[in-house]
């Protein structure tokens, strides 16, 4: 081919080939086997275990009030949910994909457990503490048993199996509704006390993109550190807010979101615990919850697969092998299984603000998300410290999630580079799943909220609980969509096999295709004679 024309006149040839594409993202400072030095890990180490407290403390909040808890069981819950993070991100790290995700909390388990809650054998329990006690035990029991599913589906290759199937056309609605699929938790979290949470925005915006480029002397330390930088000052302003007395003839709703001093933790967290299997008491066990329970850890499945290729491009290595997919899928189930044992009244799934951390800091480090799986097991044992820090206000996390949920959705559409987005075929599959997987959940939500109980409303309970699970979440019926449609739709002919993009993750379907793979996932300690990947 020519170059453009002549006399200067035309553009370059250059400028005007297509970005090339990469198997793996380019730019990021520390990929998974490069840890950054020591100090730095620390710091950044810590910065991720800030970012997991949102959810670790915003679901137990929400939940064990309804279940007739306290503050002190609230304090206990939270330390416990927080242990058994640190655990579970440790078993992923070492034994699972060993790729830089952190486990936490899921919002795909609160459907389930609010049904438990709303059960009919604890109505009648006069005792609010004793009522509490049954309900946690009846949501261990669930979650024991649909732990199963993710520990059987995982470990068995079944997951393989499906996974081999996923195109970049299909990961991408995926990818993308994982992270986009929770703009509820973003800006209408952040209006809820709009002087806090958008400072934080704000300010979080100028030192991750602006100052970095403005200060050229400190700048990795401003992307890198944004974090740290900016919840210290808006909490500060928070808590100077408070003591002014801001809030003193505030409505009691916007105090307890706008206070420093009304989440209760810090009086309520005890010195020094260390949270231990069955706390609560045995677990109890009800057939039609623990199906409830099983279609949430199937729809966290999904989920946790989408957010595992997220992490796993902003942590610079290759597209996850499926075998390696499914390993980590099992220790998940894992994970589950000692949420379930523990007692955290919610079930685990990879943190989406955790991997859009990783892309913000561009450190996709695998020994600073051990660092703060340390942080985690440490301030959940020393009740008090770590109360201090879950005792940011709400609105101040949400403006975080703004940023991360976004990064994290950007990684689905940066799939489509391998497809070819010419393609009428392409453009159905990638806007209607997209479509569809805002649609459905959206009228599953408005239905609930109008009527009290979802669409599906027949005379058993774990039927629509399952239905109304499945179709809440966005990222499933997304990649549900999406999975079906490119699966089915002249899948065998030559020039759709590389408009899905599908020849490009050719050589990572298998384990041993690729070289990389082994540099990026391969199990510690020499586990990879006796547990071989595919």
């Amino acid at each position: 081919m020519a170059g453009g024309g002549g006399g200067g006149a035309g553009p370059k040839h250059d400028d005007l080939t297509p970005h090339p594409v990469k198997d793996q993202l380019p730019g990021v400072s520390y990929c998974i086997t490069s840890p950054p030095p020591w100090p730095e890990a620390v710091l950044l180490g810590f910065q991720h275990y800030l970012v997991m407290l949102g959810t670790t403390v915003i679901i137990p909040t929400a939940l064990v009030p309804q279940m007739g808890g306290n503050n002190e069981d609230k304090a206990v819950v939270i330390q416990t949910l927080l242990f058994v993070a640190g655990i579970n991100t440790l078993l992923q790290s070492f034994f699972g994909t060993r790729l830089p995700a952190v486990i936490g909390g899921s919002y795909t388990f609160v459907l389930p457990t609010i049904s438990i809650i709303l059960a009919g054998r604890y109505a009648n329990e006069p005792n609010p503490h004793t009522k509490f006690l049954r309900i946690m035990r009846g949501t261990q029991g669930a979650l024991i048993v649909a732990s199963a599913l993710q520990i059987i589906v995982g470990f068995s290759g079944l997951w393989r199996n499906v996974a081999r199937y996923l195109s970049p056309l299909s990961a991408a609605p995926l990818v993308a509704l994982v992270g986009f699929g929770l703009y509820e938790l973003g800006f209408p979290s952040v209006a809820k006390c709009v002087e806090i949470g958008l400072p934080e925005l704000i300010l979080l915006v100028i030192f991750a993109m602006y100052l970095p480029h403005t200060v050229h002397m400190l700048k990795s330390i401003f992307d890198r550190f944004a974090v740290l930088f900016t919840i210290p000052i808006v909490w500060l302003y928070a808590y100077l807010l408070t003591v002014g007395g801001a809030y003193r003839n505030a409505p009691p709703k916007t105090q307890f979101h706008c206070r420093t001093d009304r989440s209760g933790l810090i009086g309520g967290a005890p010195w020094i615990r260390v949270p231990y299997p069955f706390q609560w008491g045995a677990p109890t066990f009800d057939a039609g919850e623990a199906f409830a329970m099983m279609a949430a850890s199937f729809v966290a499945l999904v989920e946790s697969t989408g957010a595992f290729i997220a992490v796993s491009r902003y942590a610079s290595a290759t597209p996850i092998p499926p075998s390696v997919l499914s390993r980590g899928i099992g220790w998940q189930g894992i994970g589950i299984l000692l949420d379930g044992l523990f007692g955290t009244g919610n079930g685990s799934s990879v943190s989406v603000e955790n991997a859009g951390l990783l892309a913000l800091t561009r450190v996709g480090s695998r020994r600073v998300v051990q660092i703060s799986a340390g942080f985690m097991i440490f301030f959940s044992i020393l009740g008090k410290f770590g109360a201090v820090f879950a005792s940011i206000p709400a609105p101040i996390f949400a403006a975080l999630y703004c940023i991360f949920f976004a990064y994290a959705g950007s990684a689905g559409f940066g799939f489509l580079q391998f497809c070819n987005l010419n393609s009428f075929r392409t453009k159905f599959i990638l806007g209607f799943s997209v479509f569809m997987g805002l649609s459905v959940p959206q009228y599953f939500n408005e239905y609930t909220s109008v009527a009290g109980y979802g669409p599906v409303h027949t005379h058993s309970r774990w039927f629509n609980d399952i239905v109304n699970v499945i179709f809440s979440s966005k990222a499933f019926v997304a990649g549900f969509v999406a999975y079906l449609l490119d699966n089915t739709i002249q899948r065998h002919e030559s020039s759709v096999r590389k408009d899905r993009g599908y020849h490009w993750w050719d050589k990572f379907r298998s384990y041993r295709t690729d070289t990389r793979s082994e540099e990026f996932y391969s199990l510690p300690f020499n586990l990879n004679k006796f547990f071989p990947s595919v």
